[in-house]
């Protein structure tokens, strides 16, 4: 359960409580909401001490989880959370986007695609240096040199760079390229060694929901990062599998209010996985932000059809330059704003 107390509770009160449930051998975690104190027990509480932490003055509400989550929780927060990026901010009432190569290919083309998506108006810069593909004969990515070559373009253009990390011992990688946030596959969603590994490197994550996997799953895995010490996570939907194959994947806009409902995380969605087809994304791009997106992650490319991996579903300048431009419209629709993009760098 979540013990929302009332604002401005001496420290005291709240030191006594936490230390009233801990001696009865229930582990607590406590929010950073300044706002108010808010503490989450982490065991099943017995009926009696429930009965008893609840007839506090001090605690206002309680609020019980739907799943086996306690820091993701609506009720860990007081609002929204709002994750940085490298200096964009991902949800509290902007919309980003997310633009690039699905794979970092060589340096003309992460260069080019990246002076695309700012033109376009995207404000992250995201591209594949380590890539999971389901056949081993695949392009797998340039690794270290891919990450290499997305730091340049990103600095090039003023944009922080978003990359997949697949294992653990890429870490080191991608911290000594100044990789501003850490995306997660669908392949990997479940992969918890790796999530508990990424969480202490107190670098923003992008958790894609697994390929099958249910919501209650999917916040499951994001409560591992959360658990371990990451609280800057953005949750991304990039479809689901289904029986229908006319498109790569099912977007699933159920999650956009739900999610709101049930999670104070900011999420994102990825219309480019969700449907595979060029000319579908754009009004499914629009619909996810009409549904209350905090963001869209699409691919772009310079020349698709030479493109080493998802050349098909890829973008063109003129067609994520429209996307971004629709995207704000929606946006001012619903009462937010496009996110404004980071300064360029000076020339000197």
């Amino acid at each position: 359960m979540i013990l929302r107390l009332r604002p401005g509770t001496p420290e005291a009160r709240v030191t006594a409580l936490v230390e009233h449930l801990e001696a009865a051998g229930v582990r607590t975690s406590r929010s950073p909401e300044r706002g108010r104190p808010i503490v989450a027990t982490v065991d099943k509480v017995p009926s009696e001490l429930r009965a008893s932490v609840v007839a506090w003055p001090e605690v206002e509400a309680v609020v019980d989880p739907v799943g086996e989550w306690r820091r993701v929780d609506r009720g860990f927060f007081d609002g929204p959370t709002v994750v940085d990026v490298g200096g964009v901010p991902v949800g509290g009432g902007s919309i980003c986007v997310v633009a690039g190569p699905c794979s970092v290919e060589n340096p003309d083309q992460v260069q080019e695609a990246a002076a695309i998506a700012r033109r376009s108006g995207a404000q992250l810069l995201r591209g594949g240096a380590y890539k999971p593909r389901t056949s081993p004969y695949a392009f797998q990515g340039l690794g270290r040199e891919g990450l290499h070559l997305l730091r340049e373009a990103g600095d090039a253009h003023g944009m922080p760079i978003v990359s997949e990390i697949m294992d653990a011992a890429q870490l080191p990688a991608f911290l000594d390229h100044g990789v501003d946030c850490l995306q997660v596959g669908a392949r990997n969603m479940q992969n918890f060694t790796l999530l508990k590994s990424i969480a202490g490197a107190r670098r923003p994550v992008l958790l894609k929901r697994g390929l099958s996997a249910t919501i209650k799953e999917w916040l499951q895995s994001a409560e591992y990062l959360a658990a371990h010490g990451c609280d800057e996570v953005i949750l991304c939907e990039r479809g689901i599998r289904t029986f229908e194959p006319a498109t790569r994947n099912t977007l699933d806009l159920t999650v956009l209010p739900l999610l709101q409902q049930w999670s104070h995380l900011p999420i994102v969605v990825d219309p480019s996985h969700a449907a595979g087809i060029p000319g579908l994304i754009p009004p499914l791009a629009r619909a996810a932000v009409a549904a209350g997106a905090d963001g869209l992650a699409v691919e772009v490319h310079p020349r698709p059809e030479e493109a080493k991996s998802d050349g098909g579903q890829a973008l063109l300048a003129g067609e994520l330059a429209g996307l971004v431009a629709d995207a704000r419209v929606m946006a001012a629709v619903t009462g937010r704003h496009l996110a404004s993009q980071l300064p360029l760098p000076s020339a000197g």
